[in-house]
């Protein structure tokens, strides 16, 4: 049985945290495996869950939930920043800026403590 260090397994890791580097966007455990498979083709997908699981563990990667969807992955530690998610091809894109003050909205007596908005709609290739 190969150590967790073996070579198979550096190249695997190393494919599937360069798929995140390049995207530049949250991704699914699909289109991670898509993204790898360019460096290592022979990987599976049972792999890429694995080394998310433990990618996200040690902090390199951050849950991106979605709602009504499986949750996406981005790297950790990005400024403040909230989701696109396109009705079409179903990719999840970053967006840099916030609403004016959310405070507005709340109920009276109320505190915010935080916020996470996904906006929806189709991405500029599905607008097309």
């Amino acid at each position: 049985m190969p150590s967790a260090e073996s070579p198979r397994r550096t190249v695997q890791r190393a494919a599937i945290r360069a798929a995140f580097e390049r995207a530049d966007r949250p991704l699914s455990p699909g289109e991670a495996l898509a993204a790898a498979q360019q460096r290592v083709e022979r990987l599976g997908i049972a792999t890429v869950y694995r080394n998310i699981r433990s990618l996200v563990d040690e902090g390199w990667l951050a849950e991106v939930p979605l709602p009504g969807a499986p949750n996406r992955y981005e790297i950790a530690g990005k400024h403040h920043h909230h989701h696109f998610r396109c009705r079409i091809c179903d990719r999840v894109y970053e967006v840099d800026s916030c609403p004016p003050d959310l405070r507005e909205l709340i109920p009276r007596g109320f505190r915010l403590e935080g916020h996470d908005i996904t906006l929806f709609g189709r991405c500029a290739d599905c607008a097309r």
